[in-house]
């Protein structure tokens, strides 16, 4: 982690790791989040769950002003009840899959629904929700009533795509065919064993790097490690395995990134 720098955030086009799959991104006049997750525990309630391991990276009262949020799905490390609800007293607004609205409505705030491909604009951006193989549900009673996502940010100079959660698919391809060039691309690289339950809803830092190539980014920057402790691989073999991985495939760590939290990186 690294100490936070108020004025490193003001800088445009760039990307802070708040941690897990949340990012603070400034590009081409508009400032976001992704899948806020701020709180201690993911989980209902605030004390059944993973606990964090680390601060966010930027608190929450040191946010800027935040034109929207992304969210990818419900659940509870990506869709925080407490952070939703503490953004929407600000007047953030959300933009969510099908479904998730509801959600968001009950938490105080106000959102924008769309399927996969649909598409709408903030400011001088075009902001497209893209397919992901995942899956919802924050109880066991509500599997997949909502839908999940990624999403592009495309505006004048940068496009962003964010991947969210997802299992390795070459149909993800398609989303580089229609938004290329992408010139950063957020991938989760965390939470995959056991293999037998996990290789379907989430990928290896391997199968990070393959989307990555697959839409044909420019950049990848890893995302979904080292905040929470969700699954069986130890905390370090994410970082290492894309690292390594990155490197057989002649990228560098100025093409494949493992931020720290809290870091903030121009692009």
């Amino acid at each position: 982690m690294v100490p936070f720098d108020p004025r490193a955030v003001e800088r445009s086009p760039s990307i802070t790791w708040i941690g897990h799959s949340a990012f603070l991104v400034r590009m081409d006049g508009v400032t976001f989040l992704t899948d806020p997750m701020l709180s201690r525990v993911a989980g209902p309630f605030g004390v059944i769950g993973p606990r964090r391991l680390v601060p966010p990276g930027v608190p929450f009262d040191a946010l800027p002003p935040i034109d929207f949020v992304l969210l990818s799905h419900d659940h509870y490390d990506h869709a925080d009840h407490p952070t939703v609800r503490r953004l929407a007293r600000r007047g953030v607004r959300f933009l969510v899959p099908r479904g998730l609205a509801e959600w968001v409505r009950r938490a105080g705030g106000e959102a924008e629904e769309l399927a996969w491909w649909e598409e709408t604009r903030r400011a001088d951006c075009t902001i497209a929700c893209v397919p992901a193989q995942h899956f919802s549900g924050r109880t066991p009673f509500e599997r997949n009533r909502r839908n999940c996502c990624g999403w592009v940010v495309k505006g004048p100079t940068r496009t962003f795509y964010f991947v969210g959660d997802t299992g390795y698919t070459p149909a993800l391809a398609e989303i580089g065919a229609r938004f290329h060039p992408i010139h950063l691309a957020a991938v989760p690289i965390g939470a995959y064993l056991p293999a037998s339950m996990m290789a379907p809803v989430h990928t290896t830092p391997e199968e990070a790097l393959r989307i990555a190539s697959d839409v044909r980014a420019e950049r990848a920057v890893a995302m979904h490690f080292g905040t929470f402790d969700l699954t069986d691989e130890p905390l370090d073999e994410p970082p290492r395995r894309y690292r390594a991985e990155g490197e057989h495939l002649g990228l560098g760590p100025d093409r494949a990134w493992v931020l720290a939290v809290g870091e903030t990186r121009d692009w």
